[in-house]
């Protein structure tokens, strides 16, 4: 099994993808490929960034993580 991403390596490869769409030499066929990889990897951050608020969220007064 592949190990996961950190965050930070992610948004690496997205500020990658936008350098790469902002080339003025780039094709219309390859901008579209890096708009749709640029769109998975800006989900995968909004879904990470969302799990770890709700964790925060749960954590009780003894500074401990429920399960949710």
């Amino acid at each position: 099994m592949a190990k996961e991403q950190t965050l930070e390596q992610t948004f690496e490869k997205l500020e990658d993808v936008v350098a790469k769409l902002e080339q003025e030499e780039i094709s219309l066929e390859e901008s579209f490929k890096l708009y749709k990889e640029g769109m998975k990897l800006i989900k995968s951050c909004n879904d990470r960034i969302d799990k770890v608020e709700k964790e925060v969220l749960k954590l009780n007064e003894n500074g401990e993580l429920d399960e949710f």
